[in-house]
Formats: C-alpha cells, sequence, structure tokens
C-alpha cells in the first residue's frame, strides 16, 4: 500500500483526522530537528522549537492553500521559530539579573551576604513595582511564574509580540534601576 501524498494528508488534517497530523510529523520531525539545530546549536532547545514548529504548523494546516510545497511550508516555520528562539537568547543576554545578583554578592562573609540579599530583593522589588503596569505583569508572569509567552498570551489576551517587547523593556529597566542603585 503506498503512503498518501502530503496533500492527502493536509486535507485529512483539515477534515479532522489526528493521525494524519501525526503521519506529517513522523515524515519531517527529523528534518526540522537538523533545520532548527544548525541554527540554534544547541540540543534541548532544538527539540523545545522542534515542537513549537509542529504545534504552529498544526494551528495553520487549515489556512494551507497548497500554493508551496509542505516541506517548504514547513522550512519556513522552522526557520521562523528558529530566529525568534535566537532573538529571545539576544533578549535575555541583554540583561541577567542572576548575573547583576552574583556580582553584587560575591565576596564578604556568611552574615553579609545574607544582608546584600536581602537589600537585593528589596531592590528587585522597588525596581518591578517601578515598572508600567502592563510591563510588571509580562514581567512576573515570565520571570518569577515562569510561564511561556504562548501561556502569558492567553491569560493577558496580548499578542505574543507585544509581550516580548514588554518583557525586554521591563527586563532593561530594571537592570537600569539595579546599576543605579548599587552605584
Amino acid at each position: 500500500m503506498q503512503s498518501p501524498s502530503d496533500l492527502e494528508l493536509i486535507g485529512q488534517v483539515k477534515d479532522g483526522n489526528d493521525r494524519a497530523f501525526s503521519e506529517i510529523v513522523d515524515r519531517y520531525e527529523k528534518k526540522v530537528f537538523f533545520v532548527v539545530k544548525r541554527m540554534l546549536n544547541d540540543d534541548d532547545e532544538s527539540a523545545d522549537a522542534t515542537q513549537e514548529v509542529f504545534i504552529k504548523l498544526h494551528d495553520s494546516l487549515k489556512k494551507f492553500r497548497g500554493d508551496a510545497n509542505l516541506y517548504t511550508y514547513i522550512y519556513r516555520i522552522a526557520t521562523n521559530v528558529s530566529i525568534s528562539y535566537l532573538r529571545k537568547r539576544k533578549v535575555r543576554a541583554v540583561v541577567r539579573l542572576d548575573e547583576v545578583v552574583s556580582n553584587m554578592l560575591s565576596g564578604g562573609s556568611e552574615p553579609q551576604r545574607q544582608v546584600d540579599q536581602d537589600e537585593l530583593k528589596k531592590l528587585v522589588s522597588r525596581a518591578v513595582a517601578a515598572l508600567p503596569v502592563q510591563q510588571r505583569q509580562v514581567f512576573i508572569l515570565r520571570f518569577y511564574e515562569e510561564l511561556s509567552y504562548e501561556e502569558i498570551a492567553q491569560v493577558m489576551h496580548r499578542s505574543l509580540g507585544a509581550l516580548k517587547a514588554n518583557y525586554f523593556h521591563a527586563m532593561k529597566k530594571i537592570g537600569e534601576f539595579l546599576k543605579n542603585e548599587m552605584r
């Protein structure tokens, strides 16, 4: 028996056949992983990104018109997801609160470090409290609650782009606040 074509599988997915989507995943998962891995150069992150690619594919297949080859379509999604992951890395690299904390707390006696930790918690709380409402909400949900951007988007009914921008600006402002206070 011959395997169904990509277009036949897409038609079945559009009709609600989850097994057809599983077959698409089986068919392209390794290729997608290696495309993503070449861009991200990290196995764990590549595995997460690969899952995200197939989630986005599943959500968008109903709109797929067949103008392009399915693999070309998947490849475009994989590239966009990888670029998004690279941007997240860049944002995380801009201001790392844990690095600021460890630099501030390095050295000194144990009691002094405890005082420094307590002081730092107060400083971070003040910095977070000073953020605009949207940035504060996104920061708390992302940093403290460790929710994904997708989960935050569901909670706040906002676009992923807006949430990522809010988080980026919140991190930047908190970092600047801490640097100014530690001088």
